[in-house]
């Protein structure tokens, strides 16, 4: 990891970046529930789950959401901060033993509406896929970036 600044006027939309792979695992799924008291039977249960439409235990959303932010945190830009999520969609299920690959893509900038001059919001939407190449999540991440001001 390196410390890089991008300005706002560094990102060009249609820019982005795909991580490589991560398999969940189902430590993965016990660790989130006990983080986030999350003991739901879609989660734990897998004799209960082999009776419902899935067949088997899915991944917490949040879990992945989360496995997903982390996976596309590289460089560190002190230019720019995480100004939250939107958006974000549960499209399909993730499964233990699932793969997956996360791409970012800058899709919007939008000047701060009460900070014009100096800063900025970055849109970057965030599309996670299984390994069968099926969208399983997206979601936009909005950052707030600072502008080049001249001296």
């Amino acid at each position: 990891m390196r410390t890089e600044d991008r300005w706002f006027e560094d990102y060009e939309i249609g820019e982005s970046r795909t991580s490589v792979g991560r398999t969940i695992t189902e430590a993965d799924i016990v660790l989130h529930a006990g983080q986030t008291g999350d003991f739901f039977p879609h989660h734990m249960d897998a004799e209960w789950t082999a009776t419902q439409p899935f067949g088997q235990r899915i991944a917490h959303g949040t879990l992945i959401l989360s496995v997903a932010v982390g996976m596309t945190a590289g460089d560190i830009n002190p230019q720019s901060m995480s100004y939250g999520y939107d958006r974000i969609r549960f499209i399909k299920p993730v499964f233990i033993g699932d793969t997956i690959t996360v791409t970012a893509e800058i899709t919007e900038k939008a000047d701060h509406p009460k900070m014009a001059a100096t800063h900025g919001y970055v849109h970057e939407k965030v599309t996670v896929v299984n390994q069968r190449r099926e969208t399983v999540l997206v979601l936009t991440h909005l950052y707030l970036t600072n502008k080049r001001t001249e001296a």
